[in-house]
């Protein structure tokens, strides 16, 4: 019976490939690529001759379809643009479908941005939880990350480059200040790996950045957290000295290190009750 190889192809550099993704490339008849521009730069570069097909989340299920027949008659190797498929990628619906099928479906392990990011990291020593893209919309975005926020893990995401100040700013508002380390371009020329905390790369990373982008986030501060009597009493405190709520808010989410929407949140209330 032919096989589905789901094959993790190098995320910059080209000599990241190993040994038996070559010779799986090789080998079958059949490649089905995120991008077969991109793929194709690879496979050039290793005088690799097989035939590309297009499979993306636009393509039309007749292509799915495609695939699955040419699975009657061979292998098939299964590629996204850079790093291991399925992983925030769209082949997980391939891989179901060959595999509800009967076909075995075989990982040949490979480059992850995932991976690389948290190896380098230095925050994930018992496990983590890993997001993928956050979602686009603000609104949603932040209620993901309140949902989030008590994890006791830390969060390995990956984001665009144009979103990525909105998105600081709103880890830094609903997680509070943490840890983060944002990769950018792993394994390329101009790879760049910054270790900082989110409030101060809310306030300093607000150029536009271009590349793709991992971010690490790390668990809060070990200090234990204040109690609400005393949050309270510091938030009345910056109201009765004159400070709108969100500047009371922004002040004791700095000395906390809590996220500032809930203080404001708990300012507003406050300001209401009188």
């Amino acid at each position: 019976m032919a096989t589905l190889y789901v094959v993790g192809t190098p995320i910059g550099n080209l000599a990241d490939i190993t040994v038996r993704a070559l010779d799986v490339l090789r080998s079958v008849p059949l490649i089905a690529a995120e991008d077969t521009r991109r793929t194709r730069i690879l496979l050039q570069h290793y005088g690799i001759n097989t035939r590309l097909v297009s499979y993306h989340e636009h393509s039309p299920p007749s292509r799915l379809a495609e695939i699955l027949d040419a699975l009657t008659h061979h292998d098939v190797a299964l590629v996204t643009d850079a790093g291991m498929p399925g992983i925030a990628d769209p082949g997980q619906e391939l891989v179901n479908a060959a595999a509800e099928r009967g076909f075995p479906v075989v990982p040949i392990p490979g480059p992850s941005a995932l991976t690389a990011a948290v190896s380098v990291s230095g925050l994930v020593s018992d496990g983590f939880v890993f997001l993928g893209f956050l979602p686009r919309a603000a609104q949603a975005r932040r209620a993901r990350l309140r949902q989030l926020a008590t994890l006791p893990y830390p969060l390995v995401l990956y984001e665009a480059p144009h979103r990525l100040a909105a998105t600081l700013a709103d880890l830094a508002n609903e997680l509070g200040d943490r840890p983060v380390v944002i990769c950018r371009e792993l394994t390329k020329v101009h790879e760049e790996i910054t270790r900082t905390t989110l409030q101060h790369a809310t306030m300093h990373l607000t150029a536009p950045v271009k590349g793709e982008l991992v971010l690490v986030i790390g668990l809060a501060n070990s200090t234990p957290e204040p109690s609400d009597d005393e949050l309270i009493s510091r938030l009345r405190a910056a109201l009765a000295a004159g400070h709108p709520p969100s500047t009371a808010a922004r002040l004791i989410a700095n000395e906390t290190g809590l996220p500032r929407n809930r203080l404001y949140r708990l300012a507003l209330t406050l300001q209401d009750r009188g």
